[in-house]
């Protein structure tokens, strides 16, 4: 895997709406801009981009982690998505972002019983992509359905790749659309 950067996002919401959030929430989107091995060519065999994944995995999710300056068990939300640059394909994403990156990611955040959500998309330098989160240990608690936008000024370049792991402490800001809550959550199957 070759690095060009890595780089660290920190959110702290101290009020949504008006309202004061007490405790602030934080998030965090730790990145890694890598070069695309497979870059303007057709490659049946994309096992080293899953490798790259599974080591990526572990690598932003703890900077994640870290970045939140909490313990992984404190961790609530989890999500991940990928730009990949002009000469590369959304194919390409998804072989670092699915088969191998999740186990890593989940050790880094403390179980994480839930599907990571993703996303995925083609673009050049600058490209914005809105990384899915829930929360990890049960999908359904709808407080913690969100997004955070996450973009590299410099990066995709044709030949990159830009993979970002979000991690919160918190759900949306005030949620109060009714739905599973957290406390309710039986936390078993990753569902509810």
């Amino acid at each position: 895997m070759e690095v060009r950067k890595y780089v660290t996002v920190l959110e702290e919401i101290h009020s949504e709406g008006g309202r004061k959030m007490d405790p602030p929430g934080k998030r965090a989107a730790a990145i890694a801009v890598i070069k695309n091995p497979f870059a303007g060519q057709f490659v049946e065999d994309l096992t080293p981009l899953m490798d790259i994944g599974e080591e990526l995995g572990g690598i932003l999710g703890k900077m994640a982690v870290d970045a939140l300056e909490i313990a992984p068990e404190k961790a609530e939300s989890y999500g991940k998505g990928a730009i990949v640059g002009e000469r590369g394909e959304r194919e390409h994403a998804a072989a670092i972002l699915h088969p191998k990156l999740g186990k890593p990611f989940r050790d880094s955040v403390s179980r994480g019983l839930a599907l990571i959500p993703s996303a995925k998309k083609v673009g050049g330098m600058g490209t914005e992509i809105d990384v899915p989160i829930n929360f990890k240990d049960a999908a359904f608690v709808r407080s913690h359905f969100d997004a955070m936008a996450v973009r590299v000024d410099d990066a995709p370049r044709a030949d990159e790749i830009v993979v970002a792991l979000v991690v919160t402490d918190c759900g949306r800001p005030h949620p109060r659309i009714g739905g599973l809550k957290k406390e309710e959550a039986k936390m078993e199957d990753g569902l509810r």
